[in-house]
């Protein structure tokens, strides 16, 4: 969709790109200033494989402040070329061959590619619209095996936008914890909530005591998606595993963009507030234009910059040329091929009957996108 995309606007077409995974801020002038002085003052060398001290330093504040983490030490932290890293980084160091993990459909594209690299086998676990994402207990319990290492949650979710309840996550843990398996909590969006608080999975295992590695990411938050610095948390010894891998890989984090991060976390938060303030104004306006289309089903984003949409009506219908619409697939390209506006399909995610809508764009531009493709689904013939 991307390369589609790119080639019609080589050729002058306007196009909408509802696609994009990334705020559409340009990072904050005090952030890019200290990566300048960074590169000024010579912090431009290898640090540690698994991050600098001065940045797991950064961290180990930034959760005590925000989220009361107290008790972590620096030996519990890796800094990662992005969060994407950890979470691979992750599954090779805590699952082998044969080995299952659970992942919750709709999924973001990369959890069950991260299994298989690991050599263990994704195991879905199928979620609903109508619960707010958030798995059915039962379902869980049935999918485990005596093969099951690994739990993956996504919270708040790509590509739902979903922001799960504190008891949907208290049952996963206790679960967890019964069975010996080990939860990776992506939580890449917790910075983006706009429905009350959010409640991150290491502070509501307190009292369950289940093995919960946190990954999390600056990418989102700071508008840092091309500096790729992420990082994660949790038992030291799997901490270790992960640096060992990691230094095979990569050496080490971007010494340049660790500077960066250490910026970002250590300063007022304010362009977080302020960012978070702008995508809940786009999330009603693209709430309200969604509004005036027929025959789909949404649920609200609680968090990031995504809707997830129903459009499943608008299968088996037909086109001006003839072609019959079978999957999101087929949606996505008719959308784009008709409408200008670029669209994820939703079989990308496990989720079949959706597309993934992004608002990470001004009200102008997502009034006129949804109103192109209002427009498109309306010339669908039986």
């Amino acid at each position: 969709m991307t390369a589609k995309a790119a080639q019609l606007r080589n050729q002058g077409v306007d196009v909408i790109d509802f696609g994009v995974g990334e705020p559409d801020f340009n990072t904050p002038s005090h952030i890019i200033e200290a990566a300048y002085n960074a590169m000024k003052n010579g912090y431009t060398k290898y640090t540690a494989g698994s991050g600098s001290i001065d940045l797991k330093q950064s961290i180990q504040s930034f959760l005590l402040r925000s989220r009361n983490v107290e008790s972590i030490e620096l030996d519990n932290i890796i800094v990662s070329s992005g969060a994407k890293q950890s979470l691979s980084v992750a599954c090779q160091a805590l699952f082998d061959k044969e080995d299952e993990v659970i992942i919750f459909s709709p999924y973001w594209v990369s959890f069950p590619e991260f299994v298989k690299i690991a050599g263990a086998k994704p195991v879905i676990v199928t979620t609903a619209l109508e619960n707010n994402f958030e798995p059915l207990l039962k379902d869980v319990e049935k999918a485990i095996s005596r093969k099951t290492k690994g739990i993956i949650i996504n919270s708040p979710g790509n590509p739902t936008g979903a922001v799960w309840s504190s008891v949907a996550f208290r049952g996963l843990l206790e679960i967890a914890k019964k069975n010996n398996i080990t939860v990776i909590s992506d939580e890449t969006y917790d910075q983006l909530v706009f429905d009350g608080d959010f409640v991150p999975a290491e502070v509501i295992n307190k009292n369950i005591g289940a093995n919960i590695l946190t990954v999390k990411s600056l990418s989102k938050t700071y508008a840092m998606t091309g500096w790729r610095v992420g990082f994660a948390f949790g038992e030291k010894t799997t901490i270790k595993a992960m640096a060992k891998i990691q230094a095979q890989t990569t050496s080490c984090p971007n010494s340049i963009s660790q500077r960066a991060a250490m910026a970002a976390l250590d300063s007022d938060q304010g362009f977080v507030y302020e960012m978070k303030k702008e995508f809940l104004k786009r999330r009603n306006t693209m709430n309200k234009a969604l509004s005036t289309i027929d025959h789909i089903k949404i649920c609200i984003p609680g968090g990031a910059f995504y809707y997830f949409v129903d459009l499943s009506y608008y299968y088996n219908k037909i086109d001006k040329n003839g072609k019959i619409i079978e999957d999101s697939f087929d949606l996505s390209n008719y959308i784009l091929d008709e409408a200008r506006v670029v669209t994820v399909a939703g079989d990308a995610f496990g989720a079949k009957n959706y597309i993934r809508l992004s608002f990470a764009t001004n009200e102008d531009i997502i009034n006129e996108g949804i109103s192109r493709i209002k427009k498109s689904l309306s010339e669908l013939k039986q």
